[in-house]
């Protein structure tokens, strides 16, 4: 492991609270690999034709990301809630900003994962997942689930799976995660926390 200190993104896009609430178990799982940070950041709601409509800096909670987040970090979870099967609005919007780091290859060769958090048990969560997994592979990203490995996916009942840490939320957004997506979503972070100390050993 190396000695210096690297910094994890944990990167969310949340209206109810269940997705920072997941952000903040994968951070937890981040900071329990000695030499690990996680840096929590979000981005901004959008409006209806797609401009943003948040103020300059956030009531509360985390702060906005910056393109600079993304060149600091040593690793990146992405997590959104499910819309429609796909990943909200507000994150696309970001990450169509990315093109000039892209370009540059900010992100290439980072281990990355995905997190998600659905307003029904089979209303998205796979194919959310698998919707924010697309960019970070055009970033050359390497990106990482959650091995079988861990028994709570062969018992979960609420979230969870091999592409990622997930939750049902309910139709109203307040089931509170179950012990088995607490779980899972901070042996993701552990993992993405792991992967980036020996892929950082290794250079």
């Amino acid at each position: 492991m190396t000695t210096q200190e690297l910094t994890i993104l944990v990167l969310f896009y949340s209206r109810h609270g269940n997705t920072r609430k997941m952000a903040e178990l994968i951070a937890q799982g981040i900071e329990s690999v000695p030499g690990c940070s996680a840096r929590l950041r979000t981005v901004p709601a959008v409006s209806t034709v797609t401009e943003a409509t948040a103020p300059d800096v956030p009531a509360e909670g985390a702060p906005y990301v910056e393109l600079s987040d993304l060149k600091e970090c040593a690793g990146l979870a992405l997590g959104s809630p499910t819309r429609f099967g796909n990943m909200a609005a507000s994150m696309k919007y970001f990450l169509d900003g990315t093109a000039a780091d892209w370009l540059s290859g900010t992100l290439s060769g980072k281990p990355a994962c995905v997190f998600t958090s659905t307003g029904s048990l089979h209303g998205g969560q796979e194919s959310t997942l698998l919707s924010m997994m697309l960019p970070l592979m055009h970033h050359g990203m390497l990106l990482l689930g959650l091995p079988y490995s861990h028994p709570e996916l062969m018992t979960t009942s609420t979230g969870g799976s091999p592409y990622g840490a997930t939750h049902w939320s309910g139709k109203d957004g307040t089931l509170p995660l179950s012990e088995d997506s607490r779980k899972l979503a901070i042996a993701l972070g552990k993992r993405l926390a792991e992967t980036s100390c020996k892929l950082q050993a290794a250079t």
